[in-house]
């Protein structure tokens, strides 16, 4: 659940015509990064135009979106955009916003499910099964077309599947943050 304001409801950020966003529960300035770290820690804003007192938090979001994008933080393919620009206008669109939410609500209940897969130990978890099964397909193929490729295994060389495990674990360590 997203955190409110004491009163339980959403904060209300005030955009100026100086393109100047006010946060009038703090009486703060505040930038686009500051908003999309409210939303990074589920806290509810609405954006309003300070002059008409519209709902501009769409546009605001998109915004935050845009700037994300363009500081090489890219997430959104190009096939996907060029999908989602041709959505725009046809009959799909009506319905693309519920598909959009019900999409994201399965993505955030499938990313649970994997932190605590992790969670339980990276034995358990079927990416480790999966990556581990993928690294000796990969070894196979090598020796497979090239002869000779395998080195036999030296005890001053870190073991390749150890390795694995420990850049599991790190991940593991850094999407435990991530949702904090």
């Amino acid at each position: 659940m997203a955190k409110r304001t004491a009163e339980g409801e959403p904060i209300v950020i005030k955009k100026y015509a100086n393109r100047r966003l006010y946060n009038t529960d703090t009486s703060s300035y505040i930038t686009l990064d500051d908003l999309a770290r409210m939303v990074r820690e589920n806290i509810d804003f609405h954006v309003l135009d300070a002059k008409t007192g519209d709902d501009i938090t769409h546009t605001i979001l998109t915004q935050i979106i845009v700037e994300e994008e363009s500081h090489g933080s890219q997430m959104l393919p190009v096939s996907f955009l060029r999908d989602l620009i041709s959505m725009y206008g046809n009959s799909m669109q009506a319905m693309m916003p519920s598909y959009l939410e019900a999409s994201m609500a399965n993505l955030r209940k499938n990313r649970e499910q994997l932190q605590a897969a992790f969670a339980k130990g990276i034995e358990s978890n079927p990416f480790a099964k999966m990556a581990e099964a993928n690294f000796k397909m990969m070894q196979n193929a090598a020796e497979a077309f090239i002869p000779g490729s395998r080195k036999p295994a030296r005890p001053d060389q870190p073991d390749e599947l150890a390795e694995m495990r420990k850049q599991m674990a790190e991940m593991q360590k850094k999407l435990d943050e991530m949702s904090k």
